[in-house]
């Protein structure tokens, strides 16, 4: 049995590749909107965030002889706990990683802190495409009334974003995939003078942010990944399934 550690859409497109070639696995999510969207390929839904603790009891009790981490690239700790998980019990570990991509006229940083203090020396509202669940460290940094945050529109998060104190105004709660066209809009309605985002690859919709700022001549500014030595590293399904057939 294997255990997919899911939350972005190759770890469904892997969960189908996975039912396709007769593999039985459990798909690993953390939020209520991942599980609504693994229930369409997995039959066996593990739901919460793992511990390595956890992942090495699961993996004990449920004869899982593989694993499979196809979490997001900005999901380092997850990934460090598999990794550690794995050498603990003597488990293959098997990485899915999107290629990296970048581009030409993108502002680079490595921290949170980094990517505040360079949006800061814009005019105009920071347009955070960051995700929610790292708003409440991009806040320590940023003057509140200056931030448009993009999110997903579930309650969870805007439960979350709530909390956090931002008013309905400076909330653009909506689902991608988000276009090129549909990027410019967006910055446009929204008066912002330079975007702060994840270099999260193709399938994060990178490219159409990066190229909507181009159009409008705003600054964009791209937070790296973190480098992690990852075992077994994959970047495309095919050579991925093939190997955890073997």
């Amino acid at each position: 049995m294997i255990l997919l550690l899911g939350g972005t859409s190759d770890s469904q497109n892997i969960a189908k590749a996975f039912n396709k070639n007769d593999i039985n696995f459990y798909l690993s999510v953390v939020s209520d909107y991942g599980e609504s969207l693994a229930k369409s390929v997995a039959e066996n839904i593990i739901k919460g965030r793992l511990t390595k603790a956890e992942m090495v009891e699961f993996i004990q009790n449920h004869q899982v002889n593989k694993i499979v981490d196809a979490t997001h690239p900005f999901a380092e700790e997850v990934s460090k706990n598999a990794i550690s998980a794995c050498e603990a019990t003597a488990t293959p570990y098997f990485r899915f990683e999107r290629p990296s991509f970048s581009a030409e006229g993108i502002l680079e940083v490595d921290s949170v802190k980094e990517a505040c203090q360079k949006a800061q020396e814009y005019s105009g509202n920071i347009y955070l495409t960051t995700g929610s669940k790292t708003l409440g460290e991009f806040l320590k940094y940023l003057p509140k009334k200056a931030i448009i945050a993009r999110v997903l529109p579930t309650t969870e998060v805007m439960n979350a974003i709530e909390k956090l104190g931002l008013t309905t105004s400076q909330v653009e709660a909506i689902k991608g995939p988000f276009s090129r066209t549909l990027n410019r809009e967006l910055l446009l309605h929204n008066k912002a003078g330079v975007m702060i985002t994840k270099e999260s690859g193709n399938a994060g919709g990178f490219l159409e942010k990066v190229e909507a700022c181009h159009d409008l001549n705003i600054p964009c500014i791209v937070l790296r990944r973190k480098k992690i030595n990852y075992p077994n590293k994959f970047s495309t399904i095919e050579e991925l399934v093939h190997q955890v057939k073997e």
